[in-house]
């Protein structure tokens, strides 16, 4: 597998001691050549200057990177002075979400929906970004069902979307399924499979509750098992994770796209065991 098809994750520091560490692990993972990394954003918008700095900065290291653009909250007027921003600093390359609603929210903003803010930008900016959209092969936690999730997919893609990066699984016959049926929607763009490393059972538990991706029955049962032993954990979940990223790429993926939760180790030592 070649970096190519290779891209990492990570969220803007909050603090001086953050953004450090961040430039380190940025570092380690710039040796495996990423085709880009990815900078979340805030939600409610709490981190749009933190994305952009760190993604100014990224871009300034000699990287390609993608800053996420959320439409919560946002005005036709606001958003289109983040896309400004983003091209004055010459960024090829955004991920486009609605984002999370800050609870008690309602469905604030101008945008309600990911497809319509892919509309708007291709509309500001015409084709200068290359726009990646979310997919989700277990179903977005808020769908009402399996085929109005794919339909809204379609809608994205159809808005003018590259291509889209998946929600984590741990499940490749849920990616596999979703790529067949998006497939038969009509859908050509490359579907990029995102990949959690597994280093902390608590922290997983918590991200997946939140965002509706399944872990199996077996992997719960072996990382509570293994209780506070953390080396036993980091060397399961790596096995775990290396072994969906194989069947993945054999089963013809387009690419890997890593949350790498501002750490280098895990995703440092699964791309090791894939090349």
């Amino acid at each position: 597998m070649s970096a190519h098809n290779f891209s990492i994750e990570f969220f803007p520091p909050k603090t001086t001691e953050g953004t450090e560490k961040l430039r380190i692990t940025r570092a380690k993972l710039a040796a495996l050549q990423p085709k880009y990394f990815s900078v979340t954003f805030g939600a409610g918008g709490t981190t749009q200057q933190g994305t952009l700095d760190t993604v100014v900065e990224i871009r300034n290291e000699g990287y390609d990177a993608a800053p996420h653009l959320s439409c919560v909250g946002g005005t036709r007027a606001s958003i289109r002075d983040i896309l400004q921003q983003y091209k004055a600093h010459d960024i090829r390359r955004l991920v486009a979400l609605r984002g999370d609603l800050p609870s008690g929210y309602g469905m604030g903003g101008e945008f309600r929906y990911a497809n319509e803010l892919v509309e708007f930008i291709r509309a500001e900016t015409g084709d200068w970004f290359h726009i990646e959209v979310a997919a989700y092969p277990e179903m977005h936690p808020q769908a009402r069902s399996p085929q109005d999730d794919l339909n809204s997919f379609v809608r994205k893609m159809q808005a003018g979307a590259n291509a889209a990066i998946t929600q984590y699984f741990y499940n490749a016959d849920a990616y596999f399924q979703f790529v067949e049926l998006a497939q038969k929607a009509g859908v050509t763009a490359p579907i990029v499979a995102g990949i959690m490393p597994i280093t902390n059972s608590n922290q997983l538990l918590r991200f997946s509750e939140m965002c509706g991706a399944e872990i199996p029955r077996w992997v719960r049962l072996k990382l509570a098992s293994y209780g506070d032993d953390s080396a036993s954990i980091k060397a399961f979940g790596l096995d775990v994770v290396t072994h969906l990223c194989e069947r993945l790429l054999a089963g013809g993926a387009p690419g890997l796209h890593f949350y790498s939760l501002n750490q280098a180790a895990a995703t440092s030592a699964i791309w090791q065991r894939l090349v």
